[in-house]
């Protein structure tokens, strides 16, 4: 309930009447302090009423909770380590993670007082090397030393922060250290980081420099790509390979150190090779002091297997089993993600933080498309379709379609990506010579090269250019020319059997003659080559409309490679000529690698005598080029997104090229997305990596480079259920709550009977009960497939389906049972204070943890006043500050009100009317009508404790969400945990 503000009002009265009590009100705490009104007597004396009803009649008025959002992010200090010079730039940390305490510090460094206080060592790097190193000292069950994982953003040092590791166990004793990354050139890196810190006396061996088998080297660092880990070599006929001779270098007992740099690389821990080989050398090394290093360690739940040494789960922990630990997460969606981040740094197993975003901008350009565009993307639309290969499957009678199914889902999807990249190069030009204009430099990023089809092209004129190819038709006549069904395909695969197709296109040939169906096959083999080479034909027409390969478009446009400087992995490229001709042309350089030759680029970039560079996968790591105060090239820059990544892993690393340390300004990030509602797929599926993974790294799903995307994630509960609604509506199973679009022609009747025939292309021609097979597998099959939509109807049907996606939100909000994610408690209210806390130990790996629950109390301040009436009581709408000040006036003060103001700050109503209260009577607390509203907060390591406390919640709730909330206390103290009641 509000609090009490023992203050007289009264309907203003005219001037004359007012001065008589205009010094009265001296003392009174301010209006600005005021949060409600309550037992108000009028002018004329009203007594109290003569008795009250009973205790346990009484209605107490429903706590409004004061939760709301402040700034995601808090500048970071080490809080308990007091060791170093202070970061160069200013650094940051999730609000959230901030709210978590750090374990206390037992470790001393070894690490020389001159590295120290030289400042070779940042306090914030130093922190990082004394709890790596503090934890590397627990043993996990197993006899497994324990991991640590290093989540800081770039700028922040990772790369010396590592060094530093290997320095302090250097010196300790421990000579051998490995050092994994994602490209052998980074060696060089690892060597600079090294005598940055003054331990050039380390060396560092390239695996890929020493042959197979040889273990010649004696200490030092031993460096490699996670792809060495699975070499293999069959020299001399005796198979050898990376790995054996890793762990023959270790030697038994290898109690040195692991680093796993961009670790995020291992994510596919349990379906490739080489994330196999990162968990079998932890297990076969199990002293290694491992360290886990990557801003992106771990998009989802699922990719964070490989990290075996954070004693998360396991025997020991709450979760027998990484399955258990996976299921539980995924259950209980992002806030148990936001969970695992603060129980890590906790446990004092992790450890991020990242540059300050001051400065930087973010903001989405929604590009509209041209009607000669929308007319080229229709007839894609009605040519690229399912019903002519469905056709010749069943000319064929293939009875296993799923390898063709594939290929073509994957073909459509990449044919029109292609157009929805190049849907937007018109205006990102635009946008770009402006930036241009206005000083500034242009980083434009994106990922398809479409080298593969220009190399197609090439090679099918003897190695001779002369014009722009289109990658998106490539990709179409690719297809049809490797999977449109042949009879050659049949007796390759052994699909189904001679008897049986013989017999199926004796079927057919009758349903022809008899007129029974509606389909149109030739009976005979001949149809199949003409059906395939008239689809190459209208492939080939369609073609000369295509966009062009949007890179070598990108380049022409921007004035040719003389003015672009190109960081990708493509081996050549396709200019213009001074005279207007086209030609291919390699990108290498005399004596120059293609490695060499982006690290050229990036200079002539830097240099500024390129002020446009293009950057893709292949320069996401290892490149940077910010506006460093050591280069020419200080302008600005611009980073434009022109193709979204399919990770969050790669988006962030993207990003993360032009936000760095010691940068004379931040950057500018511009996402652009087309009006095309199916690459709403692209930033989709980066927005939903993204929330997870600043819940999983930060603690809080709003704390990622791109939190702008945050709109377009779709996949989720709330568009799985959306898409379940209009699925059922199109097919008339249920009448729709939220109206079709208004625009759409010939109206609803129109819009539902249009979509029921889409469904149809998009699938095959069954029953209607199997249409709804289309959307009900998942929401990306939708996102997918309604690219192959003309423009207008994948407007429409996607504008339909976010309709109703915001519809349910608002219905779960309204209904308390939408997650808001970590919310503040009373936001910008300093008047918070810690009761009491009560202390739990829980059993856990790698050490016993604590799960503390508070007890708060809130003084209220809100603008929103609820008012009580003498004669009717409390009113039903409340009122604002400002309303109140101009319906009513103040009229008397008192030493009276003011112990009634006193008195109603921890002491309830009934001991104001009845002077005693039976619950306060009974050893229980009671908060009715006081100024104070009481929370109990649980803190501390709530993961090993979340399963069951959820679960417990929900059966008291009906509700498995747990809010977790933060606060600032009046002295200063910060908390996170759940909020109970």
């Amino acid at each position: 309930m509000p609090p009490i503000v023992p203050t007289i009002w009264d309907i203003k009265t005219p001037a004359s009447v007012q001065e008589l009590n205009s010094n009265r009100f001296q003392g009174l705490n301010s209006l600005d302090d005021i949060s409600a009104i309550i037992n108000t007597p009028p002018i004329g004396g009203y007594q109290r009423p003569q008795t009250q009803p009973e205790e346990e009649e009484e209605v107490e008025v429903e706590e409004a909770e004061e939760l709301g959002h402040v700034d995601t992010y808090a500048d970071y200090r080490p809080s308990k380590s007091k060791i170093g010079i202070s970061h160069p730039d200013r650094v940051v940390e999730t609000n959230t993670l901030s709210s978590v305490p750090p374990p206390d510090i037992t470790y001393t460094l070894s690490i020389p007082e001159t590295t120290i206080n030289s400042g070779q060592l940042s306090a914030l790097q130093l922190e990082a090397i004394i709890y790596a190193c503090q934890q590397h000292e627990v043993i996990l069950q197993k006899n497994q030393r324990a991991g640590f994982l290093i989540g800081d953003g770039a700028g922040v040092g990772k790369g010396r922060t590592v060094a530093g590791i290997i320095l302090e166990n250097y010196l300790k004793g421990r000579k051998k250290s490995l050092w994994f990354s994602v490209s052998n050139d980074l060696k060089y890196d690892a060597e600079r980081d090294l005598q940055d810190i003054g331990a050039s006396n380390i060396q560092v061996h390239a695996l890929n420099k020493i042959k197979y088998g040889d273990t010649a080297t004696s200490e030092g660092v031993l460096f490699a790509t996670y792809s060495a880990l699975i070499g293999e070599s069959q020299a001399g006929g005796q198979l050898r390979t990376r790995l054996r001779q890793i762990l023959d270098w270790c030697e038994p007992d290898f109690d040195g150190v692991i680093i796993f740099d961009e670790c995020h690389k291992a994510k596919n821990a349990t379906s490739t090779k080489m994330g196999k080989a990162v968990l079998d050398l932890q297990n076969k090394l199990p002293s290694a002091r491992v360290v886990y290093a990557s801003a992106t360690g771990a998009s989802e739940p699922k990719n964070m297997i490989y990290m075996s040494r954070l004693g998360i789960w396991g025997e020991g922990t709450p979760f027998r089993t990484f399955e258990d630990f996976l299921h539980t997460i995924e259950k209980r969606g992002v806030g148990a993600m936001e969970i695992v981040a603060m129980d890590m740094k906790v446990s004092g197993m992790y450890i991020a933080r990242q540059l300050s975003f001051s400065g930087v901008s973010f903001r989405i350009e929604e590009i509209s498309l041209d009607d000669d565009f929308k007319l080229v993307y229709n007839k894609a639309a009605k040519l690229v379709t399912l019903a002519e290969f469905m056709q010749a499957a069943d000319e064929l009678c293939m009875s296993s379609r799923k390898s063709l199914w594939g290929q073509f889902w994957s073909s459509h999807q990449r044919f029109f990506k292609y157009l929805c990249i190049a849907a937007k190069v018109r205006c990102l030009v635009e946008l770009a010579k402006k930036e241009l204009e206005a000083g500034k430099c242009v980083v434009i990023g994106l990922q398809s090269t479409g080298e593969a089809r220009t190399r197609e092209v090439l090679d099918e004129n003897d190695g001779h250019l002369d014009r722009f190819v289109s990658a998106a038709e490539g990709v179409f006549q690719s297809l049809v020319l490797k999977h449109f069904p042949s009879e050659k395909q049949m007796r390759e695969k052994g699909a189904g059997n001679k008897r049986k197709r013989e017999s199926c296109r004796a079927l057919v040939s009758l349903s022809i003659h008899s007129k029974a169906t509606d389909l149109h096959f030739h009976p005979s083999l001949a149809w199949l080559e003409e059906k395939k080479q008239g689809l190459l034909n209208k492939i080939a027409e369609l073609g000369k409309e295509l966009p062009l390969n949007t890179l070598d478009e990108l380049i022409d446009k921007f004035g040719g490679p003389e003015h672009v400087s190109e960081m990708t992995g493509r081996k050549g490229r396709v200019v213009r000529r001074p005279d207007g001709s086209v030609r291919y042309e390699s990108r290498a350089e005399q004596a120059h690698t293609i490695d060499q030759i982006n690290v050229k680029e990036k200079d002539r970039f830097m240099n500024g005598e390129k002020l446009v560079a293009i950057i893709s996968e292949a320069a996401s790591s290892g490149i940077s080029l910010q506006a460093d105060r050591r280069v020419k090239n200080q302008c600005r820059r611009v980073h434009m997104t022109l193709e979204l990544p399919w990770s969050a892993d790669r988006a962030i690393q993207q990003f993360g090229r032009t936000h760095r340390s010691n940068q004379v300004t931040a950057p500018e990030y511009i996402f652009l997305i087309s009006e095309l509602a199916g690459e709403r797929r692209f930033a989709s599926i980066v927005a939903k990596r993204l929330e997870s993974l600043g819940a999983l790294t930060h603690g809080d799903r709003r704390a990622t480079e791109s939190r702008d995307l945050s709109k377009y994630n779709f996949e989720n509960k709330y568009g799985t259920k959306a898409l379940d609604k209009i699925t059922k509506a199109i097919l008339g199973q249920i009448e729709s709550k939220v109206p079709p679009p208004q625009d759409y022609p010939g109206g609803d009747a129109m819009f539902f009977r249009g979509k029921q025939v889409l469904c149809i292309t998009l699938t095959r021609k069954v029953s209607t009960r199997d249409i709804s097979h289309l959307f009900y597998c998942n929401i990306t099959k939708f996102l997918n497939r309604i690219l192959g939509l003309e423009v207008h109807k994948q407007n429409s049907l996607f504008q339909y389906f976010t309709d109703n996606f915001d519809y349910l939100i608002e219905k779960d909000k309204k209904e308390g049972k939408y997650d808001m994610g970590i919310l503040d408690l009373a936001p910008g209210n300093d008047q918070i204070y810690e009761e009491t806390q009560e202390k739990f130990l829980t059993a856990g790996n790698p050490q016993d943890g604590q799960v503390i629950l508070y007890k708060v109390t809130v003084q209220g301040q809100e603008r929103n006043m609820i008012i009580y009436k003498p004669n009717i009581g409390k009113q039903a709408q409340t009122e604002s500050l400002e309303n109140l000040q101009q319906k009513y006036r103040k009229v008397c003060s008192n030493d009276s009100w003011e112990n009634q103001f006193t008195f109603s700050f921890r002491k309830c109503s009934h001991a104001n009317w009845n002077g005693r209260c039976k619950k306060v009577e009974e050893g229980q607390e009671c908060l009715m009508g006081t100024r104070l509203r009481q929370y109990h907060m649980l803190c501390g390591a709530l993961l090993r404790v979340w399963k069951r406390v959820s679960d417990v919640v929900a059966d008291v709730t009906s509700s498995s969400i747990l809010q977790i909330v933060r606060l600032k206390t009046k002295d200063s103290s910060k908390q996170v945990g759940e909020l109970t009641r």
